[in-house]
C-alpha cells in the first residue's frame, strides 16, 4: 500500500528536523572544541604619549605577549604549540598574567616547564592569581598564601626564569623605553561599601603610592579586572596600562553580544576582553587560553595569545 503524500510529506520534514538539531549540535560541541585547541593571536596597539625613552633613544616602542589563564591546558607536548606561537611574535616582553594552573593542580609542572620555553624567547614577568593563591594556600599554608613570595611555587617559577610580581615592581629598559612593571593582586580600593580608593590602607596602598612615583611609562599586572574598574580607583591612581585576565572572554561569547558572564563584574559584563579606556587608566584583558574543569565550557572563544604594540 503507497503512503499518502501527506505522509511522506511529515516524514520529510521529520528528517530535515533531525538534520538540523544534529547540526546544531556538531556546532555548540564544535566550537567547544575549537575554543580549547584553536589558538589566536590578536594585536591591539597601545598608542602613548609618555613613554619616557633612553637619553640615546629618540623613536622607540616595545612589543610584548599577553598570556593568561592556561589552567594547566597543554598545547601539545609541554605546550610546544604555545611556545613556538609566541616566539614567531618576536615580543621583547612575556606576560603570564596568573591561574596558568588549576588550585587543586597535583603540582606546578606545567607553568613551569612553560616559563623555561618561553624564558628562552624574551623576559618573562608572572602575575599571581586567584587559583595560584589558592594552590599555594592547599599545598603549604594560608600563612604562606598570604606571603606567597615565599612559597615553593614562586621560587619553581623564579629558577624556571620569571619574574615574579606580587606587590612588587622592575624598572626596566625596553625597547629603548624606560617603562616600570609591577604585579598585584588585591583590590585598588577599600572594601568600605564605596569602594573608595582614598580610604585604602596597609600594604597596598604603601605598594601602589611607591610604584606610582615615577614618571617611567607604569605598567601594572593584576589578574582580575575588578581591582580597578569598581569604586573610583582608575581614577585615583596613576598607572599608565593595566593588564588583566580572569574572566575567560566573558567564558561563553554570544554572537552580536558578546561575553555572557564576568564574575563580581556579572552578565554581560563590560570588561572582559579587549582595550579599554577607565578613568586615567588604560586598560587590557585578556580572554585567557583555558578555563577550569568546573566552567561552563567556554564557547565561541578561541584561545587567546595576545600582542601589545607599545608605541
Amino acid at each position: 500500500m503507497k503512503e499518502t503524500g501527506e505522509s511522506g510529506s511529515t516524514k520529510n520534514k521529520t528528517v530535515i528536523l533531525l538534520l538540523i538539531i544534529l547540526l546544531t549540535l556538531l556546532w555548540f560541541v564544535g566550537e567547544i572544541l575549537v575554543s580549547y585547541h584553536w589558538m589566536k593571536v590578536n594585536r591591539y596597539p597601545v598608542q602613548v604619549r609618555n613613554l619616557r625613552y633612553a637619553d640615546t633613544v629618540t623613536d622607540a616602542g616595545f612589543k610584548m605577549v599577553v598570556i593568561s589563564d592556561l589552567h594547566d591546558h597543554e598545547f601539545g607536548k609541554d605546550n610546544e604549540k604555545l611556545i613556538r606561537c609566541v616566539k614567531e611574535q618576536d615580543p621583547e616582553m612575556i606576560i603570564l598574567d596568573g591561574d596558568m594552573l588549576n588550585e587543586d593542580s597535583k603540582s606546578d609542572e606545567v607553568p613551569v616547564r612553560l616559563v623555561k620555553g618561553l624564558a628562552e624567547i624574551a623576559s618573562v614577568y608572572y602575575a599571581l592569581g586567584n587559583h595560584e593563591l589558592d594552590y599555594i594556600g592547599t599545598a603549604e599554608g594560608k600563612k604562606m598564601q598570604k606571603h606567597p613570595e615565599n612559597s615553593e611555587l614562586v621560587k619553581d617559577l623564579t629558577d624556571a626564569g620569571a619574574c615574579v610580581l606580587e606587590e612588587g615592581y622592575r624598572d626596566v629598559e625596553i625597547g629603548g623605553c624606560k617603562v616600570r612593571i609591577g604585579g598585584m593582586y588585591e583590590y585598588a580600593f577599600a572594601l568600605d561599601g564605596d569602594n573608595s580608593a582614598e580610604n585604602l590602607t596597609g600594604d597596598v596602598r604603601d605598594f601602589l603610592e611607591e610604584f606610582q612615583n615615577t614618571d617611567r611609562y607604569k605598567i601594572m599586572l593584576c589578574h582580575r579586572p575588578d581591582s580597578f574598574v569598581f569604586g573610583d580607583a582608575s581614577d585615583y591612581w596613576k598607572i599608565d596600562l593595566v593588564i588583566s585576565g580572569h574572566d575567560h572572554g566573558g567564558q561563553v561569547v554570544i554572537p552580536f553580544k558578546g561575553g555572557l558572564y564576568g564574575g563580581d563584574q556579572g552578565w554581560f559584563p563590560p570588561y572582559v576582553h579587549g582595550l579599554y579606556r577607565t578613568g586615567r587608566i588604560r586598560l587590557f584583558v585578556t580572554s585567557g587560553l583555558s578555563s577550569e574543569k568546573q566552567k561552563l565550557p567556554r564557547w565561541n572563544n578561541r584561545p587567546e595569545i595576545a600582542v601589545l604594540n607599545v608605541h
